[in-house]
Order: C-alpha cells, then sequence, then structure tokens
C-alpha cells in the first residue's frame, strides 16, 4: 500500500511540473515535454506519447492531442449571478494532512447567489480525538464513534458536489486533505483547485481590512451565521461570505466566474522571474546558501528534497518579510549534498552560527539563551550558564523568574516536576472568583510562562540522559554516517566505509562518548540548539536513520546487516 502511495504521488508530481512547465512555455512536442519531465536526452516520439498519456490520464488540466501536450481550456465561464458554487469545510484532528485525519465534513451549495441545498456528515477518524479539538469543536469521540468511514463521506461530498466549482476559506488546508483521501481512493486529485475566500478577500477589501479571518469577515459583512468550528455552520458562514465578496467583486466590474477566479488568483511575485536560479539543483537532502550579487550569503536552509525546497521559494506564496528581501536581492543559490536530512540539519545550525545570515531568524536574535539564577529569595535573570537553562526568551525568563519568587523550597526541590504550578493556578482561580481580573491577568501570564520554561526544562534534561548513536546514509555511495550522542551533546560524527574499516571507526566514537560522560557542566545555548533539533529526529526518526544505543556489537550488526541488504 505504501508503495503504491508513493508511486501516485511521484506521478502527481510530475504532473504538477508538467502543468507548471506549459503554463510557463504554452504547447509542447510531447518529446521536448517527456525529455525535461523524465530527464532523458532521448526518447522516441511514441514512447513520449505513451507516457503522456497514462501520466496525465483522468486530470483535467492537460490535454495530449497527437505529438502535442498543451493545458485544456474551454472551462465553463458563467455569469457571477448564473454560476453555482459548493463551499465546504472540514474539521481535522490536527493541522497536519500526513497524520491527522478528517473527522466532519459540511458543504452548501449556492445557486444565483442564495444558499439552496447544504451536505453534512461525521467521520470516524480511526485516531483519538486530541483534547485542544474538543474543546475547540464541541465534538466528542462518543459522537464519532459509529459515524461513516471517511471514504464513505468523501465519495457522497463528491457526488453532492458534482462539477461545481469547490469554494473553501483558507482552501490549501481543506485541499490538502481531502486530496489526501482521493489519492488513497483514485490515484488523483481535484481537476482544479478550490477558490479560497481568504484569497479573494485579501484582494478585494485591501486597504479596508488587514484580517480576513473567517470570523473576522463574519463580523465585518454582519452575516446571520456565526462560525463556531463545526464543518455545517462554518461553510454556511463562508458562503454567506463569498455572496457578499461577489458583490464587491462585480462593483469591481467582474461580470464572469474566470473573472472572479482571476481576484482570488495569488499575484505574481517579483521573484518568480528567478526561479531559473534553483535549475540543476537534485532531489536530495543538503543545505542551500542564498548568495546576493557581491558573494554575501543572505540566508541559509535545509532540505530534505534540495530541488522541491527551492523551487517552493518562487511559487505564489509569499515567504515571511526577511526571507522575501533575502529572494529580492538574490543572484546566486549555492547548494551542498549531504546524507541526511539528519545531518542537513546540523550542518545548516553550524552554517548559521559561523555566517549569521540576516534573513535568518536564529542569526538574528541578540540572545541564543539566558539562564534563571537565585539571587537570595528571588530568582534574576542571567547570562551565566546554570542548570535552570538556557531559555530561548528572555521575556518568557522574566515572567518565570517572577513567577517562581514566591515559591517554597519544598516546591523548587520539585521545580521539574509540579513544583509551584498547583499552587499557582489555585491563586489563578481565586483572583478570578474575586473579580480581581487585573491580577488574575498578570498572574495568568506568569504562569504560562512557566509552564513553558518548565516543559523546556524537562525537554532538555531527558535530552542530557540521551545516549544513542544515530545512522543515516552519506553522501558517497556505500558509507554511511554514525553520530554519537552522550552528556547532553553530539561527541563524534564518523563516516563509516563499507568492509572492516566501519568497526574501527564505530569503536573511536564509542571511546569519545565514554571519555566525555564525566561531565556535567551546564548547557550552552548551541549544544541545547543541537540537542532541540536532534529531539525531533529521534523521537520520529525517518526510514532511512536509525536510532541505536551506544552498543558496539548492536551498532556493528545494524551497519552489516544494512550493507548485505543494499548487496541484496
Amino acid at each position: 500500500m505504501f508503495a503504491f502511495i508513493s508511486w501516485v504521488q511521484l506521478a502527481l508530481d510530475a504532473l504538477d511540473r508538467l502543468v507548471e512547465m506549459l503554463e510557463e512555455r504554452g504547447s509542447l512536442r510531447a518529446v521536448e515535454a517527456a525529455r525535461a519531465l523524465f530527464a532523458t536526452s532521448s526518447i522516441s516520439e511514441g514512447l513520449a506519447c505513451s507516457l503522456l498519456a497514462e501520466l496525465t490520464a483522468g486530470d483535467s488540466r492537460v490535454i495530449c492531442a497527437g505529438a502535442t501536450v498543451s493545458l485544456r481550456t474551454g472551462r465553463p465561464d458563467p455569469l457571477l449571478e448564473e454560476a453555482v458554487f459548493v463551499v465546504f469545510d472540514l474539521e481535522t484532528t490536527g493541522l497536519s494532512a500526513e497524520r491527522s485525519r478528517i473527522c466532519e465534513l459540511g458543504a452548501v451549495r449556492v445557486r444565483a447567489l442564495e444558499l439552496v441545498d447544504s451536505f453534512q456528515s461525521l467521520v470516524e477518524p480511526g485516531v483519538p480525538l486530541p483534547d485542544p479539538v474538543a474543546r475547540l469543536t464541541g465534538l466528542r469521540e462518543e459522537q464519532l464513534r459509529g459515524a461513516p468511514r471517511v471514504s464513505s463521506v468523501v465519495r457522497r461530498f463528491l457526488a453532492f458536489a458534482g462539477d461545481d466549482l469547490l469554494v473553501a476559506h483558507n482552501a490549501r488546508f481543506d485541499q490538502r486533505f481531502l486530496e489526501r483521501q482521493l489519492v488513497f481512493m483514485h490515484g488523483r486529485r481535484l481537476s482544479e483547485p478550490p477558490l479560497c475566500t481568504a484569497a479573494l478577500a485579501r484582494r478585494l477589501l485591501e486597504g479596508r481590512r488587514r484580517r480576513v479571518g473567517l470570523a473576522s469577515l463574519a463580523q465585518f459583512f454582519g452575516v446571520p451565521t456565526t462560525p463556531c468550528h463545526r464543518a455545517l455552520p462554518d461553510a454556511e458562514a463562508t458562503a454567506e461570505v463569498l455572496v457578499h465578496l461577489i458583490g464587491l467583486a462585480q462593483e469591481l466590474g467582474a461580470r464572469r466566474l474566470s473573472e472572479l477566479r482571476a481576484l482570488a488568483a495569488p499575484r505574481k511575485r517579483r521573484v518568480y522571474g528567478k526561479r531559473a536560479l534553483a535549475n540543476g539543483a537534485p532531489t536530495r537532502p543538503g543545505v542551500y546558501l542564498f548568495r546576493d550579487r557581491h558573494g554575501q550569503v543572505l540566508y541559509v536552509g535545509r532540505a530534505r528534497d534540495l530541488r522541491a525546497r527551492l523551487r517552493s521559494y518562487f511559487r505564489s506564496e509569499r515567504q515571511r518579510p526577511s526571507v522575501e528581501a533575502a529572494l529580492l536581492a538574490l543572484d546566486r543559490i549555492e547548494w551542498r549534498v549531504l546524507g541526511s536530512e539528519l545531518e542537513a540539519a546540523l550542518e545548516e545550525l553550524r552554517l548559521i552560527r559561523e555566517l549569521q545570515p540576516p534573513a535568518n531568524s536564529r542569526s538574528r536574535r541578540k540572545e541564543h539563551g539566558v539562564y534563571l539564577r537565585r539571587r537570595g529569595d528571588d530568582f534574576v535573570v542571567s547570562k551565566t550558564a546554570t542548570p535552570l537553562g538556557p531559555i530561548g526568551s528572555r521575556r518568557q525568563a522574566s515572567l518565570a523568574a517572577r513567577a517562581l519568587a514566591s515559591s517554597t523550597e519544598a516546591e523548587l526541590d520539585d521545580l521539574l516536576g509540579d513544583g509551584p504550578l498547583p499552587r499557582l493556578r489555585e491563586r489563578l482561580a481565586h483572583l478570578s472568583d474575586c473579580l480581581r481580573y487585573e491580577e488574575a491577568a498578570r498572574l495568568r501570564d506568569r504562569l504560562e510562562a512557566l509552564e513553558h520554561v518548565l516543559n523546556r526544562l524537562r525537554r532538555l534534561e531527558r535530552l542530557r540522559e540521551l545516549e544513542a548513536c544515530l545512522i543515516a546514509p552519506a553522501a558517497e555511495p556505500g558509507w554511511r554516517k554514525a553520530f554519537f550522542v552522550a552528556s547532553g551533546k553530539v561527541c563524534a560524527v564518523r563516516s563509516l566505509p563499507p568492509g572492516a574499516g566501519a568497526q574501527l571507526e564505530i569503536a573511536a566514537g564509542l571511546a569519545v562518548c565514554r571519555a566525555e560522560r564525566d561531565g556535567d557542566e551546564p548547557l550552552t545555548p548551541e549544544l541545547a540548539e543541537d540537542l532541540l533539533v536532534l529531539d525531533g529526529f529521534v523521537r520520529r526518526p525517518p526510514p532511512e536513520l536509525a536510532v541505536l544505543s551506544l552498543d558496539l556489537e548492536r551498532i556493528k550488526q545494524h551497519v552489516a546487516g544494512r550493507r548485505l541488504s543494499q548487496a541484496a
């Protein structure tokens, strides 16, 4: 199943590249398109036509006619007052379309600028409903048990929608979840992306309204339905907002559906013309550096797939302001291929510290970490290293220090447990009950900061006890890279060659770990940053990464076993 999904994803990515190519260059000969898509310099016309026909089958955007491939034209373009829209909304168990699931789907049909029909269904997500989602939506586990499966709900929704144009608020979010199900069910995506009411509002209300969240727009237009994080009411509110937005578009002269689409389409960014700078980037892990015309490094990043990551900078979505400014000054992209995403993540940190590129948020921070230190009965924020740190935000550290000022010795002895948190929560409830809201607000801010700081300190404490060897591919074919972690840092990084030489390198890495085990100094901000990056890979290792204990025989067996499997 996973192999099938990976194959489908590769085909869809190739199809997206083909559409981009046709948008930029117009119709192409099948041979020319196949050469660019499949990275081959020699292909027969018959084979090119066959491959492209198979690739584009079932996709309404592209048409293969004889030896030519082009974008399909002639979509219906009705007057706005005659157009039919299906406005939908999803509720999900989280924000990631890869890891989270749909738990509710709602939709309404808009015909002749009137809401005429609706669709709604709960969905059995197949995973527990997180507490924050339950609080936000009001849904409960018992409501979802026995609900229809997602494949059944999506199939009924598509039948309800038919060929009408889909619309959603912040449509890319809903589109990702919906298309993930379509890939599972049919191996395809939507024939065209949904119209986004947030993008349309951003264009039509420019200079009048900065916030284009659904609740904000519903209040602005005074629509009768209040968004409440439930699928059908939110779809109804979006539909009512859409009707108002269509009215504004008509005031600007839009008459047909194609003109409404154009208003909602992202504006072409000034950096779009620089997308050729990413040509030739490999589909391998690595780091990349943005340089200006003087060779100055403006930004450093890492990627699991250099080509995909670099291409993403030149699409429609604007980057955060500092990165957008770096793209405007960009003259050359330098990339360095590495063996794994883990190696790229550590190399990215090293380069940022060394080069201090102006567009990287890490290098713009004046302080990479502060510490809490006792002074009498109070706590102060200090740059001097102590066991209580490092903390990334001085403001959070200051608020946490104020929260700790009244702590008892018993609470401080249990600081990485609950410490003073129960007493402070009880105090906050008392202040609220007594209507002392200003004092409650101050205590709430301090309490939240202390909770965040203690969570970070607990995480760092756990990571300081981590002893592991992380084995990942190296950039050189047949080689591997071993990252030895102990005493709160990466003690050694050794390249493991094929054959008997790997054992010597493993033994050398373990010897360094043993020598480092006696150290008990406080963490520096740099070491803490490295550990937090490692933590993500240890908790959710990608397929190519192995996390092993610091045991010579175990590591040798893994390396030998992986080498044998590669040879097979």
